[in-house]
């Protein structure tokens, strides 16, 4: 067994690599995030290990496995594992007594998803309308949301990065800086704002901002 551990924020174990599991888990690596993935079945792990740099063959339903490998040590946690619901809610049991803290779960319907919650979900996920890319730049807390289209470009929603804080957006220069355009200004208790020019960014505002992927991700990694 692969016995690392990790104690970075920006930590995950994925557990379950199906096509769902698997594209969180590809897409957190792609972003720079540290990722054990784990999967009961031997050719799966097999398949990914070229992709994911920490793949390993383990049994999520047994709790004296997950510690062994660190498993308490990550900041957050993917259970994707939907076919089998007991499988399912016994990993999400397990690292509930274990005191992870972002336990985000695949569910296939709405009845496993509440069971998921009820054993310490904290978030749960339905794949049908959430991709594992997507869900992969949500579960770190880089991003609020995230939507990206098939040609490359993409729109999220993100705390406004320091830098922004107290400026005009003409004054930030966010466009010219980073490529991404600020569309929008979302502050508590208040109603959106379409942003403009002299429009000025404060502690703890929402950003919606567009542009190219690879951009948009650079950006809500400042905050």
């Amino acid at each position: 067994m692969d016995n690392r551990s990790a104690s970075g924020t920006d930590s995950v174990v994925v557990i379950g690599l199906g096509r769902f599991g698997s594209g969180v888990a590809i897409a957190l690596v792609q972003l720079g995030h540290d990722v054990l993935a784990l999967d009961r079945d031997a050719e799966t792990v097999q398949s990914l290990a070229s992709v994911l740099p920490h793949v390993v063959q383990a049994d999520a339903t047994d709790a004296e496995a997950l510690k062994q490998l660190g498993v308490r040590d990550f900041a957050h946690a993917v259970v994707s594992i939907g076919e089998n619901l007991e499988a399912s809610v016994l990993a999400v049991l397990n690292l509930s007594q274990m005191g992870i803290k972002d336990i985000w779960a695949k569910a296939n319907n709405p009845s496993h998803g509440r069971i998921a919650e009820r054993v310490g979900a904290h978030h749960v996920v339905y794949p049908e309308a959430d991709m594992g890319e997507r869900v992969a730049h949500l579960v770190t807390g880089k991003m609020i949301d995230f939507i990206e289209f098939e040609d490359g470009f993409a729109i999220a929603k993100t705390r406004a990065p320091r830098e922004t804080h107290g400026k005009p957006l003409s004054e930030s220069a966010v466009r010219q800086r980073h490529k991404v355009t600020v569309v929008g200004i979302k502050r508590r208790h208040e109603d959106f704002i379409y942003a403009k020019e002299n429009t000025v960014v404060k502690p703890g505002d929402l950003l919606i901002v567009a542009g190219p992927t690879e951009a948009v991700e650079r950006f809500a990694a400042r905050v």
